[in-house]
């Protein structure tokens, strides 16, 4: 018998007559995700998947879970994941699995307890009989040990189903949320600072497949800008799956915005039109909605009546996930994917080209429509569209290096 990964899913769970839906993506993103390192084999029963090793050797199993263990935990999904041993449903082999696998677990702990799953209601002994033999067996052979029911450091389980038993006692928290891919597809504005890779990860941890559009103006915004969206896209890809890159030229908008537009309107007028070039590439890749990286309030264009301005032109709808969040909050979850240091590096994006000395802060919706209107945008949104250049990031890029 081998040692295998046993995968629990939260909400997943109270997904009633829908929820054989989301297990199939999940297991179908699971699949994608191992697929570069090894062969598995897969089977899923009450709420559990069992993802087994098919290799020659024990280390050789050993190794395939430890890099499977690290990429799994970038699921959206999985609510917890540990990685267990098969026995037969035979008492004397759980026990005799059950001692030497445990070994580095239990000699480093002072405290312990057993729990035991029995759905195979035909097995001879009931719960309370696993625990308490499996816990004298464990004992004997690990004699500093002391049971504790209530706050035990290791927690020993044995859980026997339809046609093995398994025992694990490190289970890890999961990534959560849903299956991406389960609530349909959304473009990501991909900035290229601390927010939107944020933004991203919260709304791929709801179901969302992310595509991501980066609006660029060279020469005011360089190559090694755009070179750092693409790092964010890869540092991305553990958590979305394949995401799919736009990268918009923005340099003629831009320009006629400085040239043609009052200098205090210009942040907003860009957001707008913006938002209706996005718009159309979302249209053309099945999304339906945007994803912005905004925190209210944090800078002139995240004014109440700034977003109102902005949404005045979408016809989907605009996802904010950091809506609420202050700066701090938003930094912790970019440390914790991994794109903050990536995303300071000191490169101009086109957010912060033209940059208005005096933006306006309270603009009336009706007002920056009658600017805009003064100005023949259409052709250069439809030159700019057409000229988007396209790049797919997979995750054998972002995993190279593991």
């Amino acid at each position: 018998m081998r040692e295998i990964i046993l995968i629990k899913y939260g909400e997943m769970a109270l997904k009633g007559a829908n929820r054989s839906t989301f297990e199939d993506v999940l297991l179908r993103n699971i699949r994608y995700r191992l697929k570069s390192i090894g062969k598995f084999s897969y089977a899923k029963a009450q709420s559990t998947i069992y993802i087994t090793p098919e290799c020659e050797s024990d280390e050789e199993a050993a190794e395939l879970v430890d890099s499977a263990m690290k990429r799994l935990k970038k699921v959206f999904g999985i609510a917890a994941l540990s990685r267990a041993r098969e026995c037969e449903k035979d008492f004397a082999d759980i026990a005799a699995q059950a001692v030497p696998y445990l070994k580095e677990t239990l000699t480093a702990a002072k405290t312990f307890k057993v729990e035991a799953k029995r759905s195979d209601k035909a097995f001879p002994m009931k719960s309370p009989q696993i625990c308490a033999e499996l816990g004298g067996v464990l004992m004997q052979a690990y004699p500093h040990l002391r049971v504790d029911v209530t706050e035990p450091e290791v927690t020993v389980t044995a859980e026997v189903r339809d046609t093995h038993a398994y025992i694990h006692a490190a289970k890890e928290r999961g990534a959560g949320g849903l299956p991406v891919g389960t609530a349909g597809n959304a473009l990501l504005l991909l900035s290229g600072g601390i927010d939107s890779p944020v933004a991203a990860y919260m709304m791929a941890k709801r179901g969302l497949r992310i595509t991501a559009c980066h609006f660029a103006s060279p020469p005011y915004t360089s190559e090694r800008a755009r070179l750092k969206v693409e790092q964010l896209c890869e540092k991305l890809t553990p958590w979305c799956g394949s995401l799919v890159f736009y990268c918009v030229p923005f340099t003629e908008i831009q320009e006629t915005l400085q040239r043609e537009c009052p200098e205090e309107y210009f942040t907003i007028l860009m957001r707008r039109l913006m938002m209706e070039i996005a718009q159309q590439i979302a249209g053309q890749n099945d999304c339906g909605a945007i994803v912005t990286g905004e925190s209210l309030g944090q800078v002139a264009s995240q004014t109440l009546s700034a977003i109102a301005c902005t949404d005045a032109v979408a016809h989907m709808p605009v996802l904010r996930p950091l809506i609420g969040m202050d700066k701090i909050e938003i930094v912790e979850i970019a440390r914790k994917i991994d794109t903050f240091d990536i995303s300071i590096q000191p490169y101009e994006d086109c957010c912060t080209v033209f940059t208005p000395r005096h933006p306006k802060l309270r603009p009336v919706p009706a007002a920056v429509a009658e600017i805009q209107s003064e100005v023949d945008f259409a052709p250069m949104i439809e030159r700019a569209v057409a000229e988007t250049t396209k790049k797919i990031f997979a995750q054998r890029i972002s995993e190279a290096a593991e």
